[in-house]
């Protein structure tokens, strides 16, 4: 990839920056040949990945190091794009919103600096992995459980950071974070919470402190770069039963929804209950020509007998229990009873204890897995995906009418439509996966007008999105529209008082400091 400048820089000027940025990670951790450019691009870009190039990357080993570039990036008003291991696919991966930025890849500060068993958490810095993580945990038989989100490729912290999902009873993971270390844009360091107070011995086991509670300023925010955090890991349960039900028809799931719901926020269930449409298991037995190799979206009579060649549902439902085995019967008799009164068929169960075996793919026990990035290959060629996630109310009601709204979108796209639920509590995560080859150009124009329609159609009914991809950060956030959007007009604020440089990761989620506020706007800067 050819070299963008940052904004505002001559090429001397730039030069002199990296030579100093050299002096404090070492020359090797400097990466700015067309070759390391490639490699922080966004490799599942719905289009051109040169509209959002990187300059360079620099490689922090520390916090020291980090708080040094911050201050050289001041001094040379060179914007930064911080990245924790740069794997959030379909989001943008490593590439920055502002072209030109350069990536400050945290993967080298990858240090588990704490694991408390009896207490249950990690303290971790962000260049920590899941499957990092999880071999720890084995490596030193440490009784206690991850929530793992589908794609485990990436960063325990920086997933959390961009308030992923994952599948046990802690699949909140942004709520599993307790106490956080982060440089400022001026390059102070600071910690929330308990941990305020030098040497605090429940920083990491109290979610708040004394005074404001800023937490959760560093998520999806270019507030500050989070170098340390406190994560709430899941004891290990004494057994955990799962029960399978396949559901037939597209329009139960607002039945499914009503039922399991209540279970959730009643605590009978504790885990995000994940409810995936047919397609979500059929893209793991092939490609799309094995199924259907004609253009268009496959018909619904097609759907009809692939559901009956492979026995699937139109929905399945693979639901989780977990604790002491009297509790777990006890609860798996009130969920059966519930489901049993709309669907006659009883669920498959599969019993785990402790010392049996665990699926090496079960992220529903913490195992983290990649297995679902083979979604991408669903098209062929150069595969790729984007997910339009928007979130609404646990109501049979609400997800059926949200359903209905993108399936009638994806419909007149002629997409073939992959949606799932994800039921959090009060709350249902609606993913729909729109899957496209990067070499197709019309394919990815067709992609980019639909996710346009998504966007305004479900901000029009009164829903909006989760998080994004880089490419509709401020069209989304533009959603956010409450007194001529002030939530907007309060984060620019901050952002500009923390950050009058405006270096910090401009325009991530569609908050753009002063310095770069005419860039904003549109698919890209």
């Amino acid at each position: 990839m050819e070299l963008k400048l940052p904004p505002h820089l001559t090429p001397a000027q730039f030069q002199t920056a990296l030579k100093d940025f050299a002096s404090v990670v070492g020359p090797g951790w400097v990466l700015s040949s067309d070759e390391d450019r490639d490699a922080y691009s966004d490799v599942y870009a719905p289009g051109d990945a040169a509209q959002w190039p990187p300059s360079a990357a620099i490689s922090p080993a520390s916090v020291e190091e980090v708080r040094a570039i911050v201050r050289l990036a001041n001094r040379y008003k060179t914007p930064l794009w911080p990245v924790s291991r740069g794997k959030n696919l379909g989001y943008g991966t490593a590439a920055p919103r502002l072209p030109g930025s350069i990536v400050l890849d945290l993967g080298r500060m990858n240090r588990i600096l704490e694991v408390d068993a009896a207490l249950g958490y990690a303290v971790l810095e962000p260049g920590v992995g899941f499957f990092d993580l999880y071999e720890h945990l084995q490596r030193t038989k440490t009784p206690l459980w991850m929530s793992v989100p589908g794609n485990a490729w990436g960063s325990v912290i920086g997933n959390a950071l961009d308030h992923g999902i994952g599948y046990t009873p802690y699949g909140l993971n942004a709520r599993n974070l307790c106490g956080i270390e982060a440089v400022l844009p001026d390059g102070d360091l600071v910690r929330t919470g308990l941990g305020a107070m030098a040497n605090n011995k429940a920083w990491h086991v109290f979610p708040f402190g004394y005074g404001p509670t800023w937490d959760l300023m560093f998520s999806q925010s270019n507030m500050g770069i989070v170098t340390k955090a406190g994560v709430w890991l899941m004891p290990a349960p004494e057994t955990s039963l799962e029960l399978i039900w396949d559901i037939p028809e597209e329009g139960d799931i607002g039945w499914v929804i009503d039922t399991l719901a209540p279970l959730k926020i009643a605590g009978v269930v504790d885990q995000s209950i994940f409810i995936p449409s047919w397609l979500g298991k059929i893209v793991l037995k092939g490609q799309r020509r094995d199924f259907w190799d004609k253009p268009g979206a496959i018909p619904e009579w097609r759907v009809k007998e692939l559901l009956t060649q492979y026995k699937l549902g139109y929905w399945q439902v693979a639901l989780r229990l977990y604790g002491d085995e009297g509790i777990v019967k006890a609860r798996a008799d009130v969920v059966k009873a519930a489901m049993a009164r709309h669907l006659k068929t009883p669920p498959v169960e599969n019993w785990w204890r402790q010392g049996d075996p665990v699926n090496a793919m079960d992220i529903t026990m913490g195992v983290p897995s990649a297995v679902p990035l083979q979604m991408s290959d669903w098209i062929g060629g150069r595969g790729a995906h984007l997910g339009f996630s928007p979130v609404v109310p646990a109501t049979g009601a609400a997800v059926t009418d949200q359903l209905k709204r993108s399936r009638k979108i994806i419909g007149d796209a002629d997409v073939d439509f992959y949606a799932s639920f994800t039921i959090g509590g009060r709350f249902a995560n609606n993913v729909n996966m729109l899957m496209y080859d990067r070499d197709d150009a019309a394919g990815i124009a067709k992609m980019r007008r639909l996710f346009d329609v998504l966007i305004s159609e479900t901000a029009k009914a009164g829903y909006a999105e989760y998080r994004t991809h880089l490419g509709w950060m401020d069209k989304v956030n533009a959603t956010f529209d409450f007194n001529d959007h002030a939530m907007r007009r309060l984060n620019e604020r901050v952002k500009t008082a923390l950050d009058p440089n405006g270096i910090l990761a401009p325009g991530k989620q569609g908050v753009w400091p002063a310095a770069y506020r005419d860039l904003s706007g549109g698919g890209k800067a």
